[in-house]
């Protein structure tokens, strides 16, 4: 297995452990039964979560109007970290016990310099879904000893360019959907 941190080409920003563009199809239906997650076209208005403002209620409606429900713990580190949680991360999501897993290389590292640290962004199919986003997050704290604050991003937040700056212009107080 190939360490995100030995990844220099240009243009080599992320090393993914699979694509989760479509919720729908990846990771199979294996996760989804195991974990008694619901498709994001299966989702109705009844399953969003609560929302402690209007503007992320109005994010979560948006997010289940485009069947957009992905989201991801986002995991800093040190390289060293990095490349010592990276491979046992794809067995976790090769297992089954997380659904997929992404790492900043080192191309990426240097390309964007926004990050202090490398980062690992840790996927769930639907972040309406607390119990799986709960199950996640404390199998990152349990199994891997991830200790720090961590952010919780639905990738509807990534697609409409909510980050710190610009939080605020969104009715929101932080770019992140659960902070724990």
């Amino acid at each position: 297995m190939r360490s995100p941190l030995e990844i220099t080409e240009e243009g080599e920003y992320w090393l993914r452990s699979r694509d989760v563009s479509d919720s729908s199809t990846v990771g199979g239906e294996a996760y989804f039964a195991e974990h008694d997650v619901t498709p994001a076209e299966e989702l109705t208005a009844e399953d969003l979560p609560p929302a402690e403002t209007e503007a992320v209620r109005e994010l979560d409606r948006e997010a289940l109007d485009r069947e957009l429900t992905i989201g991801k713990w986002q995991v800093t580190g040190s390289a060293e970290r990095v490349d010592e949680l990276w491979p046992k991360l794809v067995a976790d999501a090769e297992a089954g016990t997380i659904w997929a897993v992404k790492a900043m290389t080192g191309f990426g590292y240097e390309a964007l310099s926004v990050y202090d640290d490398y980062v690992l962004t840790v996927y769930t199919p639907n972040y309406f879904d607390r119990d799986d986003v709960g199950r996640v997050r404390d199998h990152l704290r349990d199994e891997h000893r991830v200790t720090h604050k961590l952010c919780y991003k639905p990738d509807i937040y990534t697609k409409k360019g909510v980050v710190a700056e610009s939080a605020g212009e969104f009715g929101l107080s932080r770019p992140a959907r659960y902070v724990e």
